[in-house]
Parts: structure tokens; sequence; C-alpha cells
């Protein structure tokens, strides 16, 4: 943890919500002028998506129906862990892009689906801001978690939140029902021992729960609005906080 050079990290599952809590934060940073050094959890993916394809359908050929993003063995957790440290020693580390459409590929001439070179982050920021799905991860090799100073967990129950990625995946990249579902699916093992343990880790966890009926949510037509959700917070440390509970 660094007074000089704070790390917040916002961490949660693909769908969980964690891209609209970055939107609130980024508005406070303008508002109050603060200079981020903005890291996207996707960045340290160890393949690119090319890459990632051809490792997967070789993994299936050996019988490996859980090869997915969530394990250790296709992300950076050492390379995550050492850019936290060294933000938190010195205000520096090393940082890429990773380029998900088109539109973000283009400034780059690159193909969608690749990485930027590796860069330093710019000097004098005020902070680093994460925002992605290993913010909190701890292995028997790697604990990331210990460096951020303010950790917030994104955690909508389960069915929301494959209500919200099913949404994101068919609407805005094209996959169909059958897709994402088989996506779920093979993630899950890795959800279970990579993703929910992050949550005990955490300072902070939000937790959205639909007030309506989301038992299927694979035929859900929509996403529940906010006015008919609530709002689990949970603390680590409640004494440490002047949050109103009830």
């Amino acid at each position: 943890m660094s007074e000089r050079h704070p790390i917040i990290a916002i961490t949660g599952s693909s769908g969980a919500g964690t891209t609209s809590v970055t939107r609130t934060f980024e508005n406070i940073f303008r508002r109050e002028g603060v200079n981020a050094a903005i890291i996207e959890g996707d960045s340290f993916h160890r393949y690119d998506r090319r890459e990632m394809k051809g490792r997967q359908a070789q993994a299936e050929k050996a019988g490996n129906r859980n090869f997915s993003h969530f394990g250790p063995e296709n992300n950076l957790f050492a390379e995550l862990a050492q850019l936290f440290r060294s933000y938190g020693e010195t205000g520096q580390g090393l940082r890429r892009k990773y380029l998900h459409d088109a539109d973000e590929a283009a400034p780059y001439k690159q193909e969608p689906g690749t990485f930027t070179p590796w860069e330093p982050l710019p000097e004098k920021t005020d902070l680093l801001f994460y925002e992605g799905l290993h913010g909190a991860v701890v292995t028997p090799e790697v604990d990331v978690a210990r460096y951020p100073d303010l950790l917030i967990g994104v955690v909508p129950v389960i069915n929301l939140e494959w209500i919200q990625k099913l949404w994101r995946d068919k609407s805005k990249r094209g996959y169909s029902t059958e897709a994402v579902t088989d996506t779920i699916l093979r993630r899950m093992p890795d959800y279970v021992n990579y993703i929910c343990p992050q949550f005990t880790h955490t300072h902070v966890n939000f937790q959205r729960i639909p007030c309506v009926d989301t038992s299927n949510p694979f035929i859900a037509r929509e996403i529940p609005a906010p006015d008919e959700s609530m709002v689990v917070i949970r603390f680590a440390q409640p004494k440490a906080s002047t949050f109103p509970t009830c």
C-alpha cells in the first residue's frame, strides 16, 4: 500500500458491471482534476485473440473443456503484481492496451484483438486505476490483492451477471445465446477457483440483487432496471467506514 502512489482496483467477472463502476470513477477523476493511470485488465491476458482461439482448440482436442480467460495459465498474474508493486513504490511501471474492436485498433494501425507494445506509464500521475478480472487474485505463486489501497468487488447475483453478459455479448459483439452459454460453462471451474475467492480480499463489495424474476437468465430479453434492483454493500472493516448502516 502506498500513500504517495495509491492504487484503486475494480474487480469482477465478465458481465458483472465493472465498466459501469469505472465510468463513475472517471467522472469523479474529471471533476476533481485527478490524473489517473488507467490499466485495463484485458491487457494482462497472456494471448491475443487469434492465439487464444488456437490454444483453446488445442485444449479441447486434448480433452480440456475448461480452458478460459479466467485461469492463471492464460493471464500474466506475475506481471500485474509487479506493476502494482512498482507503481506503489515509484509511481512507474509498464502497461499496454488490448484492442477490442476496429475503432480501438485504428489509431494504432493494428488488427482488433491484438496488444499494443509495452510502454512506461505517464509521468507524475496521481494514482493507478485498474479495472478487470483479477484485481484481487491470490494464488500460491502470486498475491495481487496485497497491493491496492482500495479494492472494490462488483458482484451481482449470478443470474443477473449472466443476463448482463448475454445482453452485452449478443447486442454488442454479435454472439449467439448458444455461444455465450458455452463460454459461461467453459469458464465455470476457473470462475469458482479464481474469480469468486477475490471477493474475500476486497475492501468493499457491491452486490446488485434484482427484485424481478431472473430465474432463467438465458431467455431474459432485457437487463432489470436500477429501480427494479437493490444493492447490498459489504465493507471488510465496517467500523472504519462512516457509511450509514441499518
